[in-house]
């Protein structure tokens, strides 16, 4: 008799499959190997990226936003609020961008060494272009481009919207890849292996958007993403502050994608973070 699952794995010759692995695909043949991941856990993230404020969409103010971060206990976070076309979601003109640098750079001198970066989550327009010149682009830390109209591109029109967006230099993650709202609306068609080996071959990180209404990546497009090399950001893409606590969503959802602290962006550390954004560029 088993006294639990562990032993139970053990008396059959297996390391313990963790319950979100268990989909009858490989998983048995990778624990009879050793080679399943030490899974990713919530405590592994030290940064949050992805967030919005009053400055677009957010109810909150960006102050407000990092002292609930770092109640939580996080070393870093990154402003990513909506850019000029997105008029419905109030996002930033150039003028309104430059006043959020200088509020940012207020806020990182008193809350040091906890620490503020400066992103944008610019719209990727239909032809995969990003929403601003270049020459706003290059000054953000980073910048999450995320597409939010002309979801009705066919497949090939889709992918190349995405590689073009993917090309840009000022390119870091991509937000929500698939655009799936669940039980609203599906992910539009799209070449995911074409995407994730650009992405890959580019340096640029992967979303797992944890809102609850997004999910986004699934889990079986996180472990491709893996398998070929991406790395992944978990994102609560939060818009309040009860917003943050969506991490918990995203985090399982890396999970369930085979995925370990290793192969995330966010569970780099302040200066890993900061090596990251100036080694890839």
């Amino acid at each position: 008799e088993c006294a639990d699952e562990k032993a139970f794995f053990h008396a059959l010759g297996l390391d313990f499959i963790p319950p979100e692995l268990r989909e009858g695909i490989d998983e048995i043949e990778a624990a009879a190997r050793g080679n399943l991941p030490e899974l990713i856990r919530e405590d592994d993230i030290r940064g949050m990226l992805h967030l919005h404020s009053t400055y677009s969409d957010g109810a909150d103010s960006i102050a407000e936003m990092a002292a609930a971060v770092q109640e939580r206990g996080f070393a870093y976070m990154g402003m990513a609020d909506h850019s000029q076309s997105a008029a419905y979601a109030g996002g930033l003109k150039v003028d309104a961008v430059k006043r959020q640098w200088d509020e940012i750079d207020a806020l990182n001198e008193t809350l040091a060494p906890f620490h503020i970066f400066k992103g944008i989550e610019s719209d990727i327009l239909s032809d995969g272009s990003l929403d601003y010149e270049d020459s706003i682009l290059e000054q953000f830390d980073f910048v999450v481009a995320s597409v939010h109209s002309q979801f009705n591109l066919d497949r090939d029109a889709m992918t190349e919207r995405f590689l073009r967006a993917i090309d840009h230099p000022a390119t870091t993650i991509i937000g929500h890849l698939t655009g799936r709202l669940l039980l609203d609306r599906e992910g539009y068609e799209l070449d995911h292996e074409a995407v994730f080996e650009m992405a890959a071959k580019k340096r640029v990180s992967i979303e797992v958007n944890a809102h609850p209404a997004r999910l986004d990546l699934d889990w079986r497009h996180i472990r491709q993403a893996h398998q070929a090399g991406v790395l992944i950001s978990i994102n609560t893409d939060a818009h309040r502050l009860s917003g943050l606590d969506n991490l918990t969503y995203g985090v399982g959802c890396a999970r369930k994608g085979w995925l370990a602290s290793q192969d995330v962006l966010n569970t780099l550390d302040i200066d890993g973070f900061r090596h990251f954004l100036r080694d890839r560029t």
